[in-house]
C-alpha cells in the first residue's frame, strides 16, 4: 500500500480497528501506508520528534499475525498510534522537549506505553511537545506546525500530538495536561481530547511538569475513539502508587446511552469573564445541540477561580523546580528562557506560601463539588481566546489578563483533579477550529464519553478536516 488516501486517513479509530478485525484492511499495509504519510508531510508540520519506523513494522506485522490466527485483543488491536515525547519507550529515546536529553534511552516502557501495546495498538512514534512539557519550546526544537493554518497556534504543550492527529498521520495519541494542555491543542486542531481524573491513568515513565496536576490522557478525532484509547490505559499500577485502585471503566460500553435527562451546568457569569464572541457562539451552540438531545440545562454560579488560578503558577512551579533539581539551575545555560524563567519562580515560595496554597485548593475543590450539585456535568469554553494566532498568544501571555483568559477556564480542574473531554464545536471567521469542554465529577469519565459521543452524533464538527497542505 503507498501513502494512504485522505479518507482512509482520516478515518475513525474504532472504524480502522473493525475493519482490521474483519480483516478488511492488514496492519501491516495500514503501517506502511500511515509511515509514507508521514514522510510525505510531516517535514512541512514537525509533528513527530521520532518516527519508530522499524519497530512500529515490527508490531504490525504480529497484529497481522495475530489477527489471522483469530487472536485480536481489542478494539486497538493493529490500529496505528503515537504517543508524546515524554513517554518513556524502551527502543527509542525520549526528550520531552529538552536539549539535554535528546538521547536519553529508558529501560522500560511508560505504563501507558506498555498498555497500548498489550493491546496490540502499533506505535508509529513520539511526538514533537515544548519544553518540559511547559508553556514554551526549546530553540533547539522545531515548533509543530497547525495543520489548519500556518499561523494559527498548534496549542500547548501536547502540539505534536495535537498536529499529527488533525493531519492524518495517525488514528490517536497520548497528550499529558498539567494546565491544559491536552484541552488547548485539542481545540486548536478539532480534536477530541479526553483529560482523566487525577490519578486514573499511571504517570510511571512520563517526564512530570507538576507531579499532583499531571494527568496523561488520549487525543482522537472522536469521543468514541477517545473512549477506546482510554479504556486500554486506565487502571492501578504498581509502580505508580498514585494511580488509582478504582475499577477501570468500559468507557467504550455504555457510549450510545444519550443525554436525555442528563442535568447539564452552564455558568454564564463565568464564561462572560473574558471569552470572545467565538468561544461564546460555541458554548451556545453546544448547550443548543445538547438541550436538542433531551439533557435539561441548568445555570449555575462557579465559584470564583481568580485565587487558584495564581496559585496553580506558583504550584507548578515549585513542582517542576522539584522534578528538575538535579539539572536546574546547574545546567541553566541549556535551558530555554521561557522554562528556565518558570522554575525561577519557585525560588519566590515560602513553605507558608505552600501551605497556604495546599488550604485554598482544598476549599476551592469543596466550593466547585457544592457547585455540581444538581447537575451531572457543566459545559464550559477551554479557553477565551478563539483560535488565536502564535503571535497572539505570545501577545496574550505579556498581560496578567491575557494569560488568565487563556487558563481560567482550565487549570482550575488541574486543581480539583477532575475530568473534562475537549469536544469541536465550532469555527472562527478564519476557519480554525474552537473547542468546548464538557467537565465532570471525579471519575466520570464514562458519562463525559457517552455525552460527547451524543455531541457528535448531532453535529459534524468533529468530522471536518484540514485541507491539504499546498
Amino acid at each position: 500500500m503507498s501513502a494512504l488516501s485522505d479518507d482512509l486517513a482520516f478515518a475513525g479509530l474504532v472504524e480502522i480497528g473493525g475493519r482490521i478485525a474483519a480483516r478488511e484492511l492488514s496492519p501491516t499495509e495500514l503501517t506502511r501506508g500511515l509511515l509514507e504519510r508521514i514522510a510525505e508531510r510531516d517535514g512541512a508540520l514537525h509533528g513527530y520528534e521520532t518516527v519508530m519506523a522499524k519497530s512500529a513494522v515490527a508490531e504490525a506485522e504480529a497484529a497481522t499475525r495475530e489477527i489471522a490466527a483469530g487472536r485480536r485483543r481489542g478494539p486497538l488491536h493493529g490500529v496505528p498510534l503515537a504517543v508524546k515525547d515524554l513517554l518513556w519507550t524502551h527502543d527509542a529515546p525520549t526528550a520531552a522537549g529538552m536539549a539535554i536529553h535528546r538521547g536519553f534511552r529508558a529501560a522500560e516502557d511508560a505504563t501507558v506505553v506498555a498498555r497500548l501495546r498489550a493491546a496490540g495498538a502499533v506505535i508509529l512514534g513520539k511526538l514533537a511537545m515544548t519544553e518540559g512539557a511547559y508553556a514554551g519550546y526549546h530553540p533547539d526544537m522545531t515548533v509543530p506546525v497547525n495543520p489548519w493554518d500556518a499561523e494559527a497556534w498548534p496549542g500547548t504543550s501536547s502540539s505534536g500530538s495535537g498536529v499529527a492527529t488533525a493531519a492524518g498521520l495517525c488514528y490517536g495519541s497520548i497528550g499529558s495536561d498539567t494546565g491544559g494542555s491536552i484541552r488547548f491543542p485539542s481545540a486548536a486542531n478539532g480534536l477530541t481530547g479526553i483529560k482523566p481524573t487525577w490519578g486514573r491513568v499511571s504517570r510511571h515513565g512520563a517526564f512530570e511538569l507538576g507531579a499532583t496536576l499531571d494527568t496523561l490522557g488520549p487525543m482522537c478525532r472522536s469521543a468514541e475513539d477517545a473512549a477506546a484509547m482510554l479504556g486500554a490505559i486506565v487502571g492501578a499500577d504498581p509502580k505508580d502508587p498514585t494511580a488509582l485502585r478504582a475499577p477501570a471503566p468500559d468507557c467504550l460500553a455504555g457510549i450510545g446511552g444519550g443525554v436525555r435527562g442528563l442535568r447539564i451546568g452552564v455558568a454564564p457569569a463565568f464564561v462572560a469573564l473574558g471569552c470572545d464572541a467565538d468561544a461564546v457562539a460555541a458554548v451556545d451552540g453546544a448547550r443548543d445541540a445538547l438541550s436538542g438531545l433531551g439533557a435539561e440545562i441548568v445555570e449555575i454560579a462557579f465559584p470564583d477561580a481568580s485565587q487558584v488560578l495564581r496559585d496553580w503558577f506558583t504550584l507548578c512551579a515549585v513542582e517542576a523546580a522539584s522534578f528538575h533539581a538535579d539539572s536546574y539551575p546547574s545546567r541553566r545555560s541549556d535551558y530555554g528562557s521561557i522554562l528556565a524563567t518558570f522554575l525561577d519562580m519557585a525560588g519566590g515560595a515560602s513553605a507558608v506560601d505552600l501551605h497556604r496554597i495546599g488550604v485554598r485548593r482544598l476549599e476551592f475543590r469543596g466550593r466547585v463539588e457544592a457547585a455540581f450539585d444538581g447537575i451531572d456535568l457543566l459545559l464550559l469554553p477551554v479557553q477565551g481566546l478563539s483560535g488565536p494566532t502564535m503571535a497572539g498568544v505570545l501577545e496574550a501571555a505579556e498581560s496578567e489578563r491575557g494569560i488568565e483568559n487563556l487558563l481560567r477556564y482550565s487549570c482550575p480542574f488541574n486543581m480539583t483533579g477532575q475530568p473534562t473531554i475537549t469536544l469541536p464545536a465550532g469555527a472562527t471567521a478564519a476557519g480554525r477550529p474552537v473547542g468546548v469542554q464538557l467537565v465532570g465529577r471525579p471519575l466520570d469519565e464514562a458519562l463525559l464519553c457517552r455525552a460527547g459521543h451524543a455531541f457528535q452524533t448531532a453535529t459534524d464538527w468533529h468530522r471536518r478536516r484540514p485541507a491539504p497542505a499546498s
